[in-house]
């Protein structure tokens, strides 16, 4: 199916910095490496109004109605799907969706910041930003930090007069924005077990899984995380307090984000545009990204899948979410991937001061050995996994591309409901399930009219079309981006000579003409980081590493770059 649920701090999320670590100084997870024990997670959304049936509810405003898919809490009832629906939805899913009604009952829904003030006396690292619009990316390298309790967040987001607000003082609430990010609940409530079983995962198909695999959110209006995508899983995020919007872009508009490493966090790769104030002049291709924007309410669940691009801002004066990762078959080749572009970053920069370069959240730069060590560590267990796959296949139908289900342990399950699966499946998009549409394809039509047309024609057929349309993309597309650029600089070169014969004409006609010549800016070695280590480069380089390490080749040459 979709992954399975890691029952604790032994699992396969084992990240490449701790794939051989006994220690246990970092979560296990698919985003493992992203902070320290205690810190760990990110999430996001947008508003409309939707006929749920006979009853009609209440838009909640926005900036943009005609830009914004709108999702409304449904009223509590029995659940729309039982888990085994819910698994093979998501099995299907190839869209970020909502699932408006699955949550009623979860006790989880009480873990407003009120109520977390209660039950947490212990201090929180919060960041810190600026309410300030810029047209570049606020990455977390450049925020400040403060730890406090989360009566001092409480009093100081209320900006209550005399009120003890703690390291808060520093940082006026009209001016700053506060988040408590990436906090990993097993950790903030290790001496409370009992309040893992308030997170209810099961419930979507994944036996098992509770707040003990999930990360909390608390943060103020404003409150966000620069535009990432995230190596490793898919993931589920549910709206407690307050609303978020979700600005998100899929994998195939990478080359529109300007993806870069630096700062450098294992299992995420950040964007350089501002998506909220893009700066066109620097990065022209944004214009063709294509923005799929939601506003979470709390209740729903957001399903974010496998490498999709995100950008998330809080949107009330107080927001709380909690998500969970699930690990994917393809995580072992991203592991290898991210094991790779480690070792890249820290041979450049290791001894470069010019820049922060390391994010906050990772725990320091490990020596060249260590960082090849996981390297051999990744490929291995990225090798032995494959063979276990294609030992499955054997026994698979040649005609099924989807990925292979794995039970809670991780084991790949014998397919029971083999034929239920092979017949066509229709997503049961509607007032329940809810697809993030993209907002390029919106037109004035009504969001009710949106709505149906969604669920009548969202075939999954189509769906695994675009997404076995999508790998050949991939690899093609870095050849493409070569060619454009080749093409480009001939444009460019022809231009050139142009402007040197009028300047010629030009001479001839008024000798007082000045010809100026072109200058070209010195490359950083960030710029060249940001060529050496873009997605496309790094998964040929890992595709030939395992190809060396199994001592296989492919039967047809690679593409010529």
């Amino acid at each position: 199916m979709i992954g399975h649920s890691v029952p604790n701090y032994s699992s396969p999320f084992l990240s490449i910095n701790h794939i051989n670590n006994s220690q246990g100084t970092k979560p296990t997870g698919p985003h493992s490496t992203r902070t320290a024990m205690s810190d760990l997670v990110k999430p996001y959304a947008w508003t409309a109004e939707f006929w749920m049936g006979p009853q009609k509810f209440h838009t909640i405003p926005c900036r943009s109605p005609s830009k914004e898919n709108r999702v409304m809490a449904a009223p509590d009832s029995i659940k729309p799907f039982s888990p085994e629906e819910t698994q093979r939805i998501l099995h299907h899913l190839q869209q970020p969706a909502v699932f408006t009604s699955m949550t009623a009952g979860w006790p989880v829904l009480r873990w407003t910041a009120e109520h977390l003030s209660g039950c947490l006396d212990k201090l929180i690292r919060f960041r810190i930003g600026r309410k300030e619009e810029t047209n570049t990316p606020l990455f977390e390298t450049q925020c400040c930090y403060v730890e406090a309790r989360l009566e001092h967040f409480l009093s100081w987001s209320r900006d209550q007069a005399e009120a003890d607000v703690g390291p808060f003082c520093e940082y006026p609430n009209a001016e700053y924005w506060a988040y408590a990010d990436y906090k990993y609940i097993a950790v903030l409530f290790k001496d409370q077990p009992s309040m893992f079983e308030d997170v209810k995962w099961s419930e979507f198909g994944f036996n098992g899984r509770n707040g003990r695999e999930s990360t909390l959110w608390i943060g103020t209006e404003g409150a966000n995380t620069p535009c990432h995508l995230d190596s490793y899983g898919c993931n589920l995020v549910l709206q407690v307090q307050g609303r978020k919007r979700w600005h998100l872009f899929p994998p195939e508009d990478t080359v529109k984000l300007y993806p870069t490493r630096i700062p450098f966090e294992e299992s995420s790769v950040f964007s350089q545009v501002d998506v909220l104030h893009p700066d066109l002049t620097r990065f022209p291709a944004f214009q063709g990204a294509r923005a799929h924007m939601v506003t979470l309410q709390p209740g729903q669940v957001l399903y974010v899948p496998r490498h999709w691009w995100h950008y998330v801002e809080s949107l009330d004066p107080i927001t709380v979410s909690v998500n969970s990762w699930i690990e994917l078959d393809e995580d072992h080749v991203a592991r290898v991937c991210e094991a790779v572009t480690k070792t890249v970053v820290c041979a450049f920069k290791r001894d470069d001061n010019t820049d922060d370069w390391l994010n906050p959240t990772e725990e320091g730069v490990a020596s060249h050995n260590e960082n090849m060590h996981c390297v051999n560590l990744a490929v291995t267990a990225c090798a032995q996994r494959h063979g276990s796959l294609c030992h499955s296949k054997l026994t698979r139908d040649p005609g099924d591309t989807r990925p292979v289900k794995r039970d809670s342990r991780g084991q790949i399950r014998n397919n029971s409901n083999f034929f239920m699966d092979s017949v066509p499946f229709r997503i049961p998009f509607g007032p329940l399930l809810i697809p993030v549409r993209c907002q390029q394809e919106n037109s004035p039509e009504t969001t009710e009219d949106l709505e149906v047309k969604s669920s009548r024609s969202c075939d999954v057929e189509s769906q695994e079309d675009r997404a076995g349309s999508s790998d050949a993309a991939l690899r093609n597309k870095l050849a493409s981006a070569v060619r454009l650029h080749q093409d480009k600089s001939e444009c460019s070169d022809g231009l050139i000579q142009c402007r040197a014969r009028d300047c010629t004409d030009e001479t001839s006609e008024n000798s007082s003409g000045d010809y100026e010549e072109p200058t070209h800016a010195t490359l950083t070695t960030n710029e060249l980081l940001d060529c050496l280590l873009h997605p496309d480069i790094i998964s040929r380089v890992t595709e030939l590493l395992l190809e060396r390490h199994t001592g296989s080749h492919r039967a047809t040459a690679p593409t010529q770059l």
